[in-house]
């Protein structure tokens, strides 16, 4: 990392910022201070005001009376975007704000349009844009021309484009929020290069991420926030694990993953899956699920986990294979039946298949089971308030009330919500896909707790996750998946520990990928 980072003076410091919304103080007195050439990432959980400090920063917000910012020593006014961007503040948000059907050299120049004859209300010149953006475009390894139409690129070169406006518009101060979450890894690969090169040429740039890993490879520095104020700062040297969680959430994380449930019984099997397979990419798949067993799927992206759960669930047609619950063959034809049958799925995409977004919490948790509230076709709409309530509180969602839409809740809460639906069933067999992407590590340890409650209850729990170190957390026994086949068996019976070499070295089929991995 840059040696100079960690004697110069700040380039952006915000001292004594505080935002107060009806209702609700989501900042307090926080201050952080960002050197040039430097990565900063901040981190908190969802709510811990990370997204009101940096729309303050650009404008978005204006904080209460009392606090500064500065820029370079200089105290500065930031009453809108407008200013934030002619003081050199540009952010990049998770939702990307490009126009598709314009060029890339049109996005480039918004709000900034070059035309023609150099008059302000000329005609755009397309061309002397498209010239202009020619160098940044080289500069940062894009492959495209000014001239494409953003709507035709993919969501990691789209991303490239809104980097590219920032440093063509001389940006100072670049804002990052959770940019890798709709990237593949080679993806992710290449912004890291791109972050640390930009860090070189002296932008300061603030990183917003969820991913410790991806905390511990970029960040010169970490602040944390936590409930609205600034808990601390941490330098690279000092970075770890416990620090940064206990920092985020207040308390010791000891036995975060929570594995305290009896072992299962291996003579009874609550799921048996037998040679499952989609004529694709599931190509005869067997396993046993025991009652109070948590059994980890772990694999490489495209290994078939997802669509293994899919077929079991009937969400897509099998061309072979037989399903049986408590030794019982099932007919599934489609999710409703499985769901009859005491088997529940919960998807890795909640907002496009599990959750109505424009519905209230209420009436999502509701949605699955409201025809037992019915009586001569009205629903019992007290009892589904109750049970709403009841749920709100034993998963201890984080939310105003019952009423309020699920599309406003963090995406921790909106994961309980989603989970508090399908025990609402009274499942037997629950089968939960990525259950923490996109969640905060306090969101993260509460839907720990749940899959070990539900365990000793006697539910039978597939977990699929692409993080190991959750899959080796929370799971009894693991299975590991390789071209749409079961590859090997870890944890259990089998006396093989369950370690991420031994996961890696299933997932990828060769023992010298232990070497690449490392």
């Amino acid at each position: 990392m840059s040696s100079h980072t960690e004697t110069s003076r700040p380039l952006l410091e915000m001292r004594g910022i505080s935002k107060t919304f009806p209702g609700v103080r989501a900042l307090d007195n926080v201050s952080l201070s960002v050197r040039a050439g430097e990565v900063h990432s901040l981190m908190g959980e969802n709510g811990a005001g990370k997204s009101t400090l940096m729309k303050i920063l650009s404008g978005a917000y204006q904080a209460d009376p009392g606090g500064e910012i500065f820029i370079d020593g200089k105290v500065v006014q930031i009453d809108g975007p407008l200013a934030a961007r002619e003081l050199g503040v540009a952010v990049i948000y998770q939702e990307l704000s490009l126009a598709p059907n314009l060029s890339v050299a049109e996005n480039i120049y918004a709000g900034r349009e070059l035309r023609k004859g150099g008059r302000r209300w000329g005609m755009v010149d397309r061309k002397a844009m498209e010239r202009e953006c020619e160098d940044v475009l080289t500069r940062l390894g894009a492959t495209f021309g000014p001239a494409t139409l953003v709507g035709s690129l993919s969501i990691a070169e789209r991303q490239l484009v809104e980097i590219a406006r920032a440093v063509h518009s001389q940006a100072r101060i670049l804002v990052m929020d959770e940019p890798t979450t709709p990237l593949s890894s080679r993806e992710t690969e290449r912004l890291f290069k791109l972050i640390l090169q930009l860090r070189e040429e002296g932008l300061a740039i603030i990183y917003i991420s969820h991913r410790m890993a991806e905390v511990y490879e970029l960040s010169d520095r970490v602040s944390v926030l936590r409930d609205g104020t600034y808990v601390g700062t941490l330098e690279r040297e000092a970075l770890n694990a416990d620090s940064l969680v206990s920092m985020m959430v207040g308390r010791d994380i000891s036995g975060f993953y929570k594995k305290a449930h009896a072992p299962y019984d291996p003579g009874k099997a609550v799921l048996t899956v037998r040679d499952v397979a989609d004529g694709r990419r599931v190509r005869g798949c067997s396993l046993d699920l025991h009652a109070g067993e948590v059994l980890g799927i772990a694999g490489l992206v495209g290994a078939g986990r997802t669509e293994l759960a899919r077929l079991i669930f009937g969400a897509e047609p099998r061309t072979s294979g037989e399903i049986a619950i408590d030794g019982r063959t099932l007919h599934v034809h489609t999710p409703r039946d499985a769901i009859n049958a005491g088997l529940v799925y919960l998807t890795e995409d909640r907002k496009h298949q599990g959750l109505f977004l424009d519905m209230s919490v209420r009436d999502n948790i509701n949605v699955a089971v409201c025809g037992r509230d019915a009586r001569f076709g009205v629903l019992d709409r007290a009892r589904g308030a109750q049970r709403a309530k009841d749920s709100i509180r034993s998963l201890s969602i984080r939310v105003p009330g019952a009423r309020v839409n699920v599309g406003a809740l963090s995406g921790g809460n909106q994961q309980k919500v989603l989970l508090s639906r399908l025990l609402e069933t009274q499942p037997r067999v629950l089968i939960l896909d990525e259950p923490t992407r996109g969640v905060d590590i306090g969101a993260k340890s509460e839907i720990y707790r749940i899959i070990n409650d539900l365990a000793k209850s006697g539910v039978g729990i597939i977990v699929i996750s692409s993080e190991l170190p959750e899959v080796i957390g929370v799971a009894d026994r693991v299975l590991v998946m390789r071209e749409g086949v079961f590859a090997g068996e870890l944890g259990g019976y089998t006396g093989k520990p369950i370690t991420q070499e031994a996961i890696i070295e299933l997932a990828t089929g060769s023992p010298a990928a232990l070497d690449e991995a490392a």
